[in-house]
């Protein structure tokens, strides 16, 4: 296999990822495939002056800034659409699929409020289920740096959510 053929097996490999990171972050699937066709363009453009062990995270880098410089543009925020949680059984029963709505939305609430950084962890993490090697190259970190960022956005996911279920319970004694 010749040095072209593995690199575009490792950008093809790659560009999914960072295609369905656009998408869960609420990219629609064409403004995705423009964005990584953009983000490819500049990658060649530049290739030269890329640093090899970087390039990963350089391409991510560009898509995830034309995506906000898209929403900018769009006048739209960034958030985690609420249809990008899907683990809904079919065997369920009606009382289970409301409440596993529910928290479909809570979670999608609480991610919105987390920073970008922190958002952008857990959704690699636990929606796109990236290891933390593939997180911690696509991102540019050290994996122990990787792995403090990760814990803090837990605690700050369940910080947030036990201020939610403390002001939930309050209103239900109401």
């Amino acid at each position: 296999m010749s040095k072209q053929e593995e690199l575009y097996l490792v950008l093809q490999e790659k560009t999914a990822i960072i295609f369905k990171y656009l998408i869960k972050n609420g990219a629609n699937p064409r403004d995705a495939e423009d964005i990584i066709q953009e983000a490819l363009y500049k990658f060649i453009l530049y290739i030269d002056s890329i640093d090899p062990n970087k390039a990963y995270s350089w391409l991510f880098r560009v898509a995830i800034n034309q995506y906000y410089d898209l929403c900018r543009k769009q006048k739209k925020e960034v958030n985690v659409p609420f249809e990008g949680f899907e683990f809904v059984d079919d065997s369920l029963l009606p009382e289970d699929y409301v409440q596993q709505t529910e928290m479909k939305k809570e979670i999608h609430n609480i991610l919105n409020r987390l920073s970008p950084l922190h958002k952008q962890i857990l959704l690699l993490k636990y929606m796109l289920g990236l290891s933390y090697k593939e997180i911690a190259e696509m991102l540019d970190l050290n994996p122990g740096t990787l792995k403090t960022y990760l814990f803090r956005a837990r605690k700050s996911f369940k910080e947030i959510y036990r201020k939610e279920q403390t002001k939930h319970d309050r209103l239900q004694r109401k």
